[in-house]
């Protein structure tokens, strides 16, 4: 059975770092990643890459796929331009369809409230106190976090955000997943024949 699509939220701004490990890596996996913007007219990274979604948001159905990413951008913390985004967030995990948001899209989803009642993390605490959510008590001082079908990480931290998400695909697990983790975030040369072995270079 084919897998479904990825889908990739962007928009003007988009940190270009920070969703790439991820995006490389299920591509390689099998899964197609489909970009989403507010609407089908190009968006701009902050690195000046023009990018031509391959659907407009309102055209993304949770039934239709694998999961939702949403990188960081400037324009998360600007206003409420990227609020549709945390609303299809919403609707992704009402679905039981799992989302990945990384760091301003964290206080997007703090604003939705969808970190109200999860475990979460994103680049300190009080940045998302500042949103005024109601989750400060279910912080994580962590590099990445799952729970509940969400993922979240902060804007240091693309690596293990990555592997977050290739682990609830379960595209690795275990020691494979651990060592797809220790090469690329910590250059252990170890880690290349464990995924060497694997068959997952």
């Amino acid at each position: 059975m084919s897998r479904k699509p990825v889908h990739l939220a962007v928009y003007d701004t988009l940190a270009d770092w920070e969703p790439g490990h991820a995006t490389a890596h299920l591509a390689r996996a099998g899964y197609e990643i489909r970009t989403a913007g507010p609407t089908t007219a190009p968006v701009r990274t902050i690195g000046g890459l023009r990018v031509q979604p391959d659907l407009a948001l309102d055209d993304v159905r949770p039934e239709d796929s694998s999961l939702l990413i949403l990188p960081g951008a400037d324009l998360w913390d600007t206003g409420d331009e990227l609020a549709p985004f945390a609303r299809k967030a919403r609707q992704f995990l009402d679905a039981g369809v799992p989302v990945a948001a990384i760091c301003g899209a964290t206080a997007g989803l703090a604003r939705e409230g969808l970190l109200d009642d999860r475990a979460h993390t994103s680049a300190v605490s009080f940045y998302l106190a500042a949103t005024g959510y109601r989750g400060g008590e279910k912080y994580v001082d962590a590099d990445a976090v799952t729970d509940g079908g969400l993922i979240t990480a902060g804007p240091t931290e693309p690596v293990a955000f990555a592997r977050e998400i290739l682990g609830l695909l379960e595209v690795h697990e275990g020691e494979v997943l651990d060592a797809w983790y220790r090469l690329f975030h910590d250059s252990d040369v170890e880690a290349y024949a464990v995924l060497e072995k694997a068959g997952a270079l």
